[in-house]
C-alpha cells in the first residue's frame, strides 16, 4: 500500500507529483497550494507585531488564527483525499461489465466515485474562499512588513481554488444526476466570483 502523501518529505512529494502516475495530480496540488496559503496567513496572524500594535489588531488576528486552524487541517486532509477519490474512479471503471447486472453495478459505482471525486475539490474551493475572507482581516491588521507573505498567501489560495474548480468542471460531463450537476455549477460560479472579489479587496488592503 503506498504511503500517504502527508507522510512524504517535501522532496519525495515533489517527486510524486513529477512521476508518471496519475496520482497525486492537480487536485492534490490544489489542496496543497491552499493549505500552504492558509499556513502563511496563520504565520502572519501569529506574529508579535501587528499593523498598529493595537488591541483591536490583536483581537482580530487571534480570532482569525483560531478559525484558520480548522481550515488548514481540512485542506491538509484533502491532499490525500483527492488522490484517493481519483483512485476510486479508476477502480470503479475496472468493474466487470459482461452482464446487464454487472453493467448496472459498474454504472452505479462509477457515478458514486465520480461524485466523490467532485465533492473533494468542491470542498477545496469552499475552504479556499473562507481562507480568503480571513486573509482580508490579516491584510488589514497584520504587520506591514509581512505584506509580501500575505500576498503570497493570496496567490496560493487563488491558485488552489482555481485548480480545484478545474477538477470539478472536468468531472461534470461524466455525472448523470442532473440536480446535483446544476447545484454544483451554481456553487462553482458563486465561489469563483467571490474568490476573485475577495482577492482583489485583500490585495488592495496591502498597498
Amino acid at each position: 500500500m503506498p504511503r500517504a502523501l502527508l507522510e512524504l518529505s517535501v522532496r519525495e512529494l515533489l517527486a510524486a507529483f513529477a512521476s508518471a502516475d496519475p496520482t497525486p495530480g492537480g487536485g492534490s496540488a490544489s489542496a496543497l497550494a491552499s493549505a500552504i496559503g492558509t499556513s502563511l496567513l496563520m504565520m502572519v496572524a501569529a506574529l508579535p507585531k501587528t499593523r498598529s500594535g493595537s488591541e483591536e489588531d490583536r483581537a482580530a488576528l487571534a480570532a482569525v488564527s483560531a478559525a484558520l486552524i480548522g481550515i488548514q487541517q481540512q485542506l491538509i486532509e484533502a491532499i490525500d483525499a483527492d488522490s484517493a477519490a481519483y483512485d476510486g474512479v479508476v477502480a470503479a471503471y475496472r468493474y466487470p461489465k459482461s452482464t446487464p447486472e454487472e453493467q448496472a453495478a459498474r454504472k452505479t459505482a462509477v457515478q458514486r466515485a465520480m461524485r466523490s471525486a467532485t465533492d473533494v475539490p468542491l470542498g477545496v474551493m469552499r475552504l479556499s474562499v473562507v481562507a480568503l475572507r480571513h486573509a482580508q482581516v490579516v491584510a488589514l491588521h497584520g504587520h506591514r512588513q509581512a505584506a509580501s507573505d500575505v500576498g503570497v498567501a493570496l496567490g496560493l489560495l487563488a491558485a488552489g481554488g482555481r485548480g480545484a474548480q478545474l477538477n470539478v468542471e472536468i468531472n461534470i460531463p461524466s455525472l448523470t444526476d442532473g440536480s446535483y450537476v446544476e447545484a454544483v455549477k451554481a456553487e462553482v460560479e458563486r465561489l469563483s466570483g467571490e474568490a476573485a472579489d475577495i482577492g482583489r479587496a485583500a490585495e488592495a488592503l496591502l498597498r
